[in-house]
């Protein structure tokens, strides 16, 4: 019986000693599993963190855009209403002699007026789209996780 009870201990000494090896490789697991999600977190925290950035930046530069436009387009309807004008520095050459008192006033004609407003609305857009570009690099690329 004693070598029965001597087998049954060996036996039971082995199976112990491979549930405590066993149980030391699943807290080294549990431990890597705890620092990756650790890891993670961060890196979706900071994943959020950015997309609230650029939200923020395309709202800013977006209400930029429709201003500038707004004002542009103000601008058109006064100048069309004749209620503002558009100075140009010009001088005129005229065949008679000068000074003439019923001589009109240099102008833009139709279609120069109409590109004025169209470059003018173009020259925003850009100024205002490389802000935003800037605004993403500075604030997004450049940003460490």
């Amino acid at each position: 019986m004693t070598r029965l009870a001597a087998g049954i201990t060996l036996i039971a000494l082995c199976v112990l000693a491979f549930l405590v090896y066993s149980n030391q490789g699943l807290r080294q697991e549990r431990e890597t599993l705890r620092s990756d999600n650790k890891r993670l977190a961060g890196q979706i925290e900071w994943q959020n963190k950015m997309q609230i950035a650029v939200a923020s930046i395309e709202e800013n530069r977006s209400r930029e855009l429709t201003n500038a436009k707004n004002k542009t387009d103000d601008l058109q309807r006064d100048v069309d209403d004749g209620r503002r004008r558009l100075r140009l520095h010009a001088s005129c050459s005229s065949a008679g002699p000068s000074g003439m008192a019923d001589a009109a006033a240099a102008r833009l004609t139709d279609a120069a007026q109409r590109d004025y407003f169209t470059l003018r609305t173009r020259i925003e857009t850009a100024n205002i789209q490389i802000a935003g570009l800037q605004d993403y690099i500075r604030d997004i690329c450049l940003a460490q996780p």
